[in-house]
């Protein structure tokens, strides 16, 4: 199946046309129709604008290397060395200097400050990634594992390195999808290891 006409929660699954975990899914159309038209929106743009596709493959392989997801990160990296082949070591190398386990970060109200639990606070090389790239996995990286922590400081980072209000809406809703995509696919991998519950699923 090519990437052009491929469910991609169902690649990364590893599902099967016609299997339990398909059917499982096609009791759920909209949702699936509704997670395809996403990654088409902003990971396959007519209009890519301002926020080219190597930016955007290039957060989708941080993220997904973050994520610890060996699937996804092959194919968003494969995706990347596609169409930005010199970033595709950079962003893995930044990835791996970044991994870590979370979510973690400090509560701003006082009264849940005793739950706050301190972990890397990680910024990206902008000599081996560029200012403007450098910037947007440094904010992927705080929203994966500390969003409690992200604020106006935050974006102003963003801004300080050329990212326009419109492009960083995008970026914020491209980590977004990424961590539902990723926890979906993942979740129906599992599904999928213990069959019984899947057809069970698939039936109800």
């Amino acid at each position: 199946m090519s990437r052009q006409n491929a469910d991609i929660i169902d690649l990364l699954a590893g599902i099967a046309p016609g299997s339990a975990s398909a059917r499982v899914r096609d009791q759920r159309a909209q949702a699936r129709e509704n997670a395809q038209l996403s990654f088409e929106a902003l990971l396959e743009p007519v209009d890519e604008g301002t926020f080219p596709l190597s930016e955007r493959y290039a957060v989708a392989a941080f993220t997904a290397r973050l994520h610890g997801f060996d699937e996804a990160v092959r194919f968003y990296a494969d995706l990347l060395s596609d169409e930005a082949p010199e970033l595709a070591d950079v962003v893995d190398a930044a990835a791996a200097s970044g991994a870590t386990t979370g979510p973690y970060g400090a509560y701003r109200e006082p009264a849940l400050g005793s739950e706050s639990v301190a972990g890397l606070v990680w910024t990206a090389d902008a000599q081996a990634l560029g200012v403007r790239l450098a910037a947007a996995l440094t904010h992927t990286h705080l929203l994966v594992f500390r969003p409690r922590e992200s604020g106006p400081e935050a974006v102003r980072a963003l801004v300080d390195a050329g990212w326009s209000a419109d492009d960083i809406v995008k970026l914020s809703q491209l980590v977004a999808f990424l961590a539902f995509q990723l926890r979906t696919a993942w979740g129906l991998r599992v599904l999928a290891q213990n069959p019984s519950a899947t057809t069970e699923g698939a039936v109800r």
